[in-house]
């Protein structure tokens, strides 16, 4: 059974605080690790009132400082907004605390309004030199060579691991003409999932760093004992999704109890769209939705975020999440030895 991953945003709940969202963060990846999940990312993103994982690179690093053997990472950092040598010399930082546990997921959009990526990165290089931009910091982790002007301290010579993240064709693109794991964002935009895929593994090309595709594809989950519940739960996510939507954002709204009347039929279908790729409901209901989400994108890996304004129910969900997934590993083990 493939592995199952957590993306975490950190989320700044109504009526709380970035610090308790980070001790929440770090607790949550304390038990993901205990449940067996693969890898625990966090997103950077920037002027968000309700993401308190904008500085990703320190925040992976009290996460990781937390646990033991869970991979940590960034899902992703947004590279238009960074120098590559600053990215190489953070992430260099974190391999040389916790080798062999860091990943490295790089993202072209800048996570952010313009006003705020202006503010960011001033000399506004914008998206179109990502794929430079991804080749140079490639280079920095490259053990250093004789007369090299530039190095990254630490980071030449660790060779941390590199993802493209994407919810494009553009990504899908990049990962397989430089032969890197390609993660795509369907849990917010499910349009090109598919092609994605499947151009990815067409056009993949060997690399040092991995021998064939490897692609890890992501969904939102809220699961509860109950399917009631869980819908109830998941009215955090669509408020949030709606107000981000409309240019409101904010810190993440308390479930509703009666969402009939919250958004019109209009939002109602662009959240049923765009949110799609969401398993929502009891650990049954739940585990169907995975098993058919496996069997359409057939991943390597499956990263699950899950915004859920309690966050002791936010935990409940993960752990219902790994329960189906173990269950499915059990019929996928047994329909083996039948067959």
């Amino acid at each position: 059974m493939i592995p199952f991953s957590v993306l975490d945003l950190s989320p700044i709940t109504a009526g709380s605080s970035a610090a308790q969202s980070f001790r929440n963060s770090l607790d949550l990846a304390q038990h993901a690790e205990a449940w067996g999940y693969n890898r625990f990312w966090l997103a950077e993103h920037h002027n968000m009132t309700g993401v308190a994982s904008a500085a990703t690179s320190v925040v992976i690093g009290y996460v990781a400082a937390g646990t033991q053997t869970i991979r940590v990472g960034s899902g992703g950092i947004m590279l238009p907004n960074h120098s590559p040598l600053v990215v190489a010399e953070q992430f260099g930082t974190l391999e040389s605390m916790y080798p062999g546990r860091v990943d490295l997921g790089l993202g072209r959009a800048p996570g952010a309004d313009g006003a705020t990526a202006y503010a960011l990165r001033r000399d506004q290089t914008g998206p179109d030199t990502f794929p430079q931009d991804v080749v140079e910091l490639q280079r920095y982790f490259q053990p250093a060579e004789p007369g090299q002007q530039v190095r990254a301290v630490p980071g030449a010579g660790l060779n941390v691991p590199i993802w493209i993240l994407g919810s494009s064709l553009f990504g899908a693109q990049l990962a397989a003409l430089l032969g890197l794991p390609y993660a795509f964002a369907s849990h917010f935009s499910p349009n090109e999932l598919m092609r994605a895929i499947q151009l990815y593994r067409s056009r993949f090309k060997p690399s040092e760093q991995l021998e064939k595709p490897y692609v890890m594809v992501a969904a939102n989950v809220v699961a509860a004992d109950t399917d009631r519940e869980a819908q109830r739960l998941y009215t955090s996510l669509q408020q949030q999704f709606i107000n981000i939507r409309f240019g409101m954002p904010g810190p993440m709204p308390p479930p509703l109890d009666n969402p009939d009347k919250a958004w019109s039929s209009a939002e109602q279908a662009i959240i049923d769209h765009t949110l799609r790729y969401s398993a929502v409901g009891s650990r049954d209901t739940v585990k169907d939705w995975l098993k058919r989400f496996i069997d359409q994108t057939q991943p390597d890996e499956v990263i699950l975020t899950g915004s859920i304004f309690d966050h002791q129910a936010r935990l409940r969900s993960f752990e219902i999440a790994m329960e189906a997934r173990n269950e499915l590993a059990e019929e996928q083990q047994l329909a083996g030895v039948q067959d």
